[in-house]
């Protein structure tokens, strides 16, 4: 599978540490230090998960080598929908006219954009697909409870797209390797660790610590997983991009990992968690390192649980 494309929109609005004082009661230098956010994006009243989803495609078809309407498989990820029924990937399809596009939509929390992957990856192995677009929005604001003090202050909103085809369609094209996901709603706090229930208090993380010890576990283990399925070790990769949830997750991996400074490409300082769009988020924002020769490691960790990796080579 190679890339075509990729593009990301984030809001204007950005909400400054400041604000929870009179929220919640907690400090900027209390959440700095516990989750290394300093400024998390917030959509305005008039967009949501479906309208930052398309401005992230309108940013990334400008770069398409081929007829937008070629794409045949849609893919929205997102577990804070705007419309359940009219969908992100529908909301899409509908948007960009792409009349001969099967439509899907997925929820694994934020390992959501490696399933899709996987997704794609099969619809390409069954002939069912050749061109497809994966969308992956969230706006977390709509479902938080600012005056949470355990995790009201940790979330952002923004949307991110890529492209991708079972064929090379031009030179230097970034290949996706082997993908890995796992569930793993079995351990530890599994759909309780971190939820979201629309109808019923939002988005709620009561065991933080369970989330963070399996987070840094798994995205560990998976990482893992792909390296050994690709023959290659950590050496061999320029970059990791990881789920940006929380600053101590991604200090504890690097450390644990023995990485370099530099090697973990990070945005939560000024976006927050912005969920299954912030691995994608993270990788558009930093597309011109990305120069021919380059390797990432791309790995998630989910609420639910879930996790999954996988390495791109440009």
């Amino acid at each position: 599978m190679y890339i075509d494309s990729i593009g990301h929109y984030l809001p204007n609005q950005l909400i400054p540490n400041e604000y929870f004082l009179e929220v919640n009661g907690l400090s900027d230098e209390w959440i700095y230090s516990r989750t290394g956010i300093k400024t998390r994006t917030k959509a305005s009243d008039n967009e949501n998960t479906n309208t930052m989803g398309i401005e992230a495609v309108r940013e990334a078809s400008k770069d398409l080598p081929y007829n937008l309407n070629q794409v045949d498989l849609v893919i929205g990820a997102s577990y804070t929908p705007y419309d359940t029924v009219g969908t992100l990937a529908h909301t899409v399809q509908r948007e960009f006219n792409l009349d001969n596009a099967k439509s899907v939509y997925i929820s694994s929390a934020c390992s959501s954009v490696l399933n899709a992957l996987e997704i794609v990856e099969g619809y390409f192995a069954t002939r069912k697909s050749e061109h497809a677009l994966i969308v992956a929005s969230e706006q977390n604001s709509l479902y938080n409870d600012e005056t949470n003090e355990k995790s009201g202050h940790l979330w952002g909103d923004g949307a991110a797209c890529i492209f991708v085809s079972k064929h090379q369609n031009r030179s230097n094209q970034p290949k996706i390797g082997d993908i890995y996901t796992i569930g793993l709603g079995h351990i530890g706090r599994g759909t309780t660790g971190v939820y979201n229930h629309p109808t019923n208090g939002g988005i709620q993380m009561p065991y933080g610590k369970d989330v963070f010890v399996h987070a840094c576990n798994y995205m560990i283990d998976a990482l893992e997983v792909v390296l050994k399925k690709s023959e290659m070790s950590i050496e061999d990769l320029d970059y990791i991009i990881p789920h940006q949830a929380n600053i101590r997750i991604i200090d504890h991996i690097a450390h644990s990992l023995n990485l370099p400074e530099g090697k973990m490409l990070t945005n939560v300082k000024e976006l927050g968690n912005t969920g299954c769009a912030s691995t994608l988020i993270t990788l558009s924002q930093n597309i011109e390192k990305m120069v021919p020769g380059t390797r990432v490691g791309i790995t998630v960790f989910g609420g639910g649980y879930s996790s999954g990796s996988s390495i791109i080579e440009f």
